[in-house]
């Protein structure tokens, strides 16, 4: 932004909240994550990327891709991002937390101005375009089972908070997406810039 000024204003507008990023592997949660993040940043908010490959490394590593470790899982994450929220950051969660029920639980443990879906909407024909890690010709090849999209189901939101449909926008105008819902949520005020 210009003059290192933010879109979004200053730390006092915001409420902690998490943005929960779904969607499958390749869709943009990660990237779109961290962009906003730097923009929070730089803004001088609290903030956090709750990745669910840095988690799957370290406070998940017992668990594989089993339904119900899928599950548990999206639990963990749901309840680190929780404690964080407590702490009064703003969590950007990218999960591809594949299931609807996983994802509800995971909301019901926040208050209702404080957890948001987004959905990032990307067809699978993109994501193996991506495939920044090589991952759905991997799953092609059978070298990994229960891959989300491919050996394994993804369950849309039925009613997300947001839909970015990231496989027709460029990165920047799924970025604009994003801060256009937080000023329209109050999580950010335009006045404030």
């Amino acid at each position: 932004m210009k003059d290192g000024t933010s879109q979004f204003g200053h730390e006092e507008d915001f409420k902690p909240f998490v943005l929960w990023f779904t969607g499958l592997s390749a869709s943009g949660k990660t990237t779109l994550a961290q962009l906003l993040q730097a923009e929070l940043t730089r803004s001088g908010f609290r903030c956090f990327v709750l990745d669910g490959d840095l988690l799957r490394g370290g406070l998940c590593n017992d668990l594989g891709f089993s339904s119900l470790d899928r599950a548990e899982n999206v639990r963990r994450a749901g309840e680190v991002a929780r404690l964080l929220v407590d702490a009064g950051l703003v969590v950007l969660a990218a999960f591809i937390s594949p299931y609807v029920a996983d994802r509800a639980r995971v909301r019901s443990r926040f208050a209702q101005d404080q957890f948001y879906e987004v959905y990032l909407e990307c067809p699978i024909e993109v994501c193996r375009q991506r495939d920044p890690k090589g991952l759905y010709r991997k799953a092609q090849e059978g070298l990994i089972p229960k891959f989300t999209g491919i050996s394994d189901p993804y369950e849309p939101p039925p009613a997300p908070d947001l839909v970015v449909r990231t496989g027709e926008l460029t990165v920047q105008q799924s970025l604009q997406a994003l801060y256009q819902f937080c000023l329209d949520r109050g999580l950010a005020h335009e006045g404030s810039q």
